[in-house]
């Protein structure tokens, strides 16, 4: 019946108001999140309206930070993430794991004083690294600063600064410091790269250069 109504003139409409109602529910940038933790207005991050949280009084979220599309952040044991965090869609970021605590205390999981075998510990995210999409972070891991963390990512342990990783479970692969230092040259990057110690190390370094080749 339906399939006949569909494929009838009245198909069109249907199919119009389908439409309609797709792009009203799309997913949008929201603009301005409040930081409970900082109680402060952080202007410039943007979290899609399609992102769920959990326990937003413990999201720690600094300014100029984007979440993407259907992401989870799970923050009942407290997110922090550094500014210019970015997040592909679909990351899922938890700080706490009961699967194994379920599976040990069957039915008296729920009234349970001492939850043997849950997993919990804050996840802290170092400014300017990357989260790809479909990545998922595991509870009490630390992201270092500047790190790109690859799509499909399973990361279960902390990761150093300026790390690249990719995998599941994730490892180290490369430093992104490698990728950008072909840049370094550009006087604009050199005026806004995100760690100025890295910028000025680098400097020095190709200055001390110029002076030895200078001098012989």
């Amino acid at each position: 019946m339906l399939k006949k109504i569909y494929l009838s003139p009245l198909g069109y409409v249907i199919s119009l108001i389908q439409n309609i109602l797709a792009f009203v529910q799309q997913p949008f940038m929201v603009y301005g999140f409040h930081n409970k933790v900082q109680k402060r207005f952080m202007k410039l991050t943007r979290i899609s309206s399609s992102t769920k949280i959990l326990s937003t009084g413990r999201l720690d979220i600094e300014d100029n930070v984007w979440i993407g599309h259907y992401c989870l952040l799970d923050a009942s044991n407290g997110i922090e993430i550094g500014k210019g965090v970015q997040t592909g869609p679909f990351v899922s970021i938890f700080s706490h794991s009961s699967h194994i605590s379920i599976r040990l205390l069957g039915e008296n999981y729920l009234q349970s004083d001492e939850r043997i075998g849950y997993v919990d510990g804050k996840v802290v995210i170092g400014e300017y690294s990357f989260i790809g999409t479909s990545s998922v972070i595991f509870p009490g891991v630390t992201i270092g600063k500047g790190c790109l963390i690859k799509a499909g990512s399973v990361v279960v342990k902390s990761i150093p600064d300026f790390s690249i990783v990719t995998g599941n479970p994730a490892v180290v692969t490369g430093n992104v410091l490698d990728m950008d230092e072909k840049y370094f040259h550009d006087e604009i990057v050199q005026k806004n790269y995100f760690d100025r110690e890295i910028i000025e190390k680098w400097i020095n370094k190709n200055k001390r250069k110029d002076d030895a080749n200078t001098i012989s």
